[in-house]
């Protein structure tokens, strides 16, 4: 699920904002009327959605833009002339009048980049600095001479106990060599 934070300087347009993406399927996280409160809401999560109007109780959008952590991306709802201002700064536009689906189809499509770019951030390979890969051949070494495994078993085995107890492989592996002493 996308993280969607609505952000309005006025609460009542806010919910509508939310009222139509619950709708159409989409999840709200959160509802605000400033741009601290979005950077608060926005803090808490590595990456989401912000739709947000042009100017909020605090401040305008591209002051939030350029706030927000890097995953966020931003769609600001406003008149023709002052979506012409903003875009360009990493915000998409959506000129009011409000069509719903142009903020259905535009929300999806925003969502389902954040959720490819999520996945690829999982699949990436956890680079192990050198201490934690040291810990992790320890405890292999230990596993092989012990109980005559190969180090693709013991690698396993590592993992299996470290999915089993809930913990990373660091902290397993650093569990059995405290065991051996």
């Amino acid at each position: 699920m996308t993280n969607i934070i609505v952000a309005f300087a006025k609460l009542e347009d806010a919910r509508r904002i939310k009222n139509i993406l619950v709708k159409s399927g989409f999840g709200v996280t959160a509802v605000c009327t400033s741009g601290a409160q979005a950077l608060g809401y926005a803090d808490e999560f590595h990456d989401g959605l912000i739709i947000a109007g042009y100017r909020l109780a605090d401040m305008i959008c591209a002051e939030l833009k350029r706030s927000l952590p890097e995953g966020f991306e931003m769609v600001v709802m406003a008149s023709q002339r002052v979506l012409a201002e903003v875009q360009g700064d990493g915000i998409i536009g959506l000129a009011m009048p409000l069509k719903v689906h142009e903020l259905v189809s535009t929300v999806d499509m925003l969502s389902q980049g954040i959720v490819r770019r999520r996945k690829k951030r999982r699949e990436k390979p956890k680079v192990r600095d050198e201490k934690e890969a040291a810990i992790i051949a320890g405890a292999k070494q230990l596993l092989m001479a012990r109980n005559n495994m190969t180090e693709e078993e013991a690698h396993r085995y590592l993992q299996k106990h470290s999915m089993d107890n809930g913990t990373n492989l660091v902290e397993t592996a650093q569990m059995l060599l405290a065991l051996k002493q």
